[in-house]
């Protein structure tokens, strides 16, 4: 079989499991971001699996009452994970609160009693009730390639009703979340919010695990949410860019899921498997939230070295400046004394000359290096604000002999508002601790 792109939205076996893992994530997605700025990341993980004993005692005595059919069966399994998720939520606020159990300790108690309850009485079940069994086997791992339109309709409703919530409530949200005094000074009921938020939480998670199973939910939540934040610093552009990675981790899981073993037979690979879509989703969605980390813009981890690099590179480029501009007005090195002097190799002394031509800082003249105008400029701006730190480091009560090594850092991060606020302040002093000159700012 050749699965093509479309197929996986119009093909009848294809299209419920592709739309309503893509819908589901779109959801997790949305309230793994309220929980990730709550700084509530392993809330998802333990009622994950506190739903799994609801999701086994639900399955065990429901055909006692009801009739044996999938549909009843599901409902039941569905209403028992959500009931189990919130007595789990219950306990958790009582031990935080009641008990002033501390939120981590709460949370690891409660998603292991929980989960090791659910095993016991799935590990008794295996051999009373081997059909049962088999059928609560999926939400351990999920099964999100035998979903149906029926699924469909339930997640696009998860998703209709989590978008209208943090419409309607979202500068409360907004309020609540970052600043919790200010919220309750202006009545905003920072408890209901909470509980919003709790409610919304199980609820993603109760419908959820149908899809990637109790054990990978809590990944599906906080993954999209982790992405996101490398690349905004706004709370609405957040919740964009977590449904949007939410969404496609969907797709891709379901695609990688069939397009990998076609592509292997296509490659000659003799190999007859299958990827399931439960975990090729959260893989999906995990390697995005990587890309991210490393390539985000100003978060990223790629962004932040370079950046590391070029301030470093920076500051060698002042020291030396700054070393020549103490040297005198019309100092000259050769390459070996510069070599010697900076203690850098010759080979590192070779490019650092040749930028430092190349910025207009530095000549040569009958090979001998010397300052340029613009490079002596540079470098007394340079000794300026080494000397203006000194002088308001004293100015704070520090003594004098202990300043030139903070001076030293902060010469290079300075700005000019800031070395503004520093004249105003110190009233452009003329004279370091030291007795020594600090250069007008007109130089």
């Amino acid at each position: 079989m050749n699965t093509a792109f479309l197929d996986f939205f119009i093909d009848p076996v294809l299209r419920a499991p592709t739309i309503g893992s893509m819908l589901m994530c779109l959801a997790a997605s949305f309230v793994g971001v309220l929980a990730f700025v709550r700084r509530r990341s392993l809330l998802g993980e333990a009622l994950s699996h506190c739903a799994y004993p609801g999701v086994v005692i639900s399955a065990l005595i429901t055909p006692l009452f009801f009739s044996a059919s999938e549909e009843a069966l599901a409902l039941a399994v569905l209403i028992g994970a959500f009931c189990s998720g919130v007595i789990g939520l219950w306990v958790i606020d009582k031990l935080e609160h009641r008990f002033r159990v501390s939120d981590d300790a709460a949370l690891c108690f409660v998603l292991a009693i929980f989960f090791g309850v659910g095993v016991l009485v799935a590990s008794r079940i295996q051999i009373t009730h081997a059909l049962i069994y088999r059928k609560i086997q999926v939400f351990i791992y999920g099964q999100a390639a035998t979903m149906t339109d029926s699924h469909v309709y339930m997640y696009s409703g998860l998703v209709l009703l989590s978008a209208t919530i943090l419409f309607c409530f979202y500068r409360e949200i907004q309020v609540s979340f970052f600043d919790r005094q200010f919220a309750k000074s202006i009545g905003i009921r920072t408890r209901l919010v909470d509980r919003v938020l709790f409610f919304l939480l199980v609820l993603a998670i109760v419908i959820g695990i149908r899809s990637v199973g109790v054990v990978l939910m809590a990944g599906m939540l906080i993954s999209p949410a982790v992405a996101a934040r490398q690349f905004t610093h706004s709370l609405k552009w957040m919740f964009c860019i977590a449904g949007l990675v939410g969404a496609v981790s969907g797709f891709l899981g379901n695609f990688f899921s069939i397009a990998l073993p076609e592509w292997g037979k296509k490659a000659g690979f003799d190999w007859d498997f299958i990827l399931p879509t439960g975990p090729m989703i959260l893989l999906s969605s995990v390697t995005i939230c990587f890309f991210a980390l490393f390539f985000a813009p100003d978060r990223g981890l790629l962004s932040r070295f370079c950046r590391i690099v070029k301030f470093r590179d920076r500051c060698i480029l002042e020291n030396v400046l700054k070393s020549m501009w103490r040297k005198g007005e019309g100092a000259k090195v050769s390459f070996k004394e510069f070599a010697s002097w900076a203690s850098y190799s010759q080979f590192f002394t070779f490019f650092l000359l040749l930028r430092l031509r190349r910025q207009g800082w530095m000549e040569k003249k009958q090979n001998l290096f010397c300052l340029t105008s613009d490079g002596r400029l540079r470098a007394a701006h340079i000794v300026r604000l080494h000397r203006l730190w000194e002088v308001y480091l004293v100015h704070m009560g520090q003594k004098a002999e202990k300043v030139h090594r903070s001076a030293e850092e902060m010469e290079h991060i300075i700005t000019p508002e800031l070395e503004k606020e520093l004249t105003d302040l110190l009233k452009d002093p003329r004279q370091d601790p030291h007795h020594q000159p600090i250069p007008r700012k007109e130089v």
